[in-house]
């Protein structure tokens, strides 16, 4: 086993058996970019034992302002494999699968026949963050969603809360709206969202639908490594607190 010393003031803070809880723990984590890289961050230092890590991205230079695993020297690297080397140089004991797949109902099955504990989805696209949504919902298996986090730039406005309470957020809006259509009663999922009330800018930019991921044209939105790190350490917080009170 690594050195107590590695983990010792967690211990300190949260005691022996939390200690033992973090480190019998499965976390999946889906989506390792802004957000989801912060959460893997935060999880590793905390002592969770095993990870599943789902991404089908590589690292792009205009992913350095925000993503903490994005380097000069990561840039065309696998977002699975660069955050599967982090977690290990943090705590070499940890165990980590990699699931390098796009998310949607087609892959869905694969990525949830892996047992997690507790699933964080860190997705930005719309389509396959609701499909994920619905699926770990109706599976009751325990999760917790980042809404939007970029345009905002109020820290004191980012907030942990039931899907059905939060506002101010468009994908929050979007994600609200399609998961009622599908039955979801959205006043029992978690997520963190920011109730900043923002508008879009003129300099958000359309990709053409030729150059767009998955075929669909989405918009390049501003934002800040500030506020995206906020996102995802108060994810890792809440499933840190969350699994270091479960009796195992």
């Amino acid at each position: 086993m690594v050195s107590n010393k590695r983990f010792m003031r967690t211990e300190m803070l949260l005691g022996k058996e939390a200690m033992q809880n973090l480190q019998s723990s499965t976390v999946m984590i889906v989506g390792l970019g802004a957000v989801g890289g912060y959460v893997t961050e935060a999880l590793a230092r905390s002592g969770v034992g095993q990870f599943i890590l789902a991404d089908f991205d590589e690292f792009e230079e205009s992913n350095i302002n925000r993503q903490i695993l994005a380097l000069s020297s990561t840039i065309g690297q696998k977002k699975t494999i660069v955050a599967a080397q982090r977690i290990k140089e943090i705590n070499p004991d940890a165990k980590v699968e990699i699931k390098d797949i796009f998310v949607n109902k087609d892959t869905l099955p694969e990525l949830l026949s892996c047992k997690a504990d507790y699933v964080i989805d860190a997705i930005d696209a719309l389509n396959p963050k609701c499909d994920l949504m619905e699926a770990l919902h109706m599976a009751d298996i325990p999760f917790i969603s980042s809404m939007g986090a970029a345009l905002k730039t109020d820290p004191s406005k980012i907030k942990t809360g039931f899907l059905s309470n939060s506002k101010n957020c468009s994908l929050a809006k979007f994600i609200r709206k399609r998961l009622r259509k599908r039955g979801i009663d959205i006043s029992k999922i978690i997520c963190v969202f920011s109730e900043e009330a923002v508008n879009l800018p003129d300099t958000a930019l359309a990709l053409p639908e030729d150059e767009a991921k998955q075929g669909r044209t989405r918009h390049t939105l501003g934002s800040l490594p500030t506020i995206t790190a906020i996102f995802g350490l108060t994810i890792a917080n809440y499933v840190i607190l969350k699994l270091s009170s479960v009796k195992k």
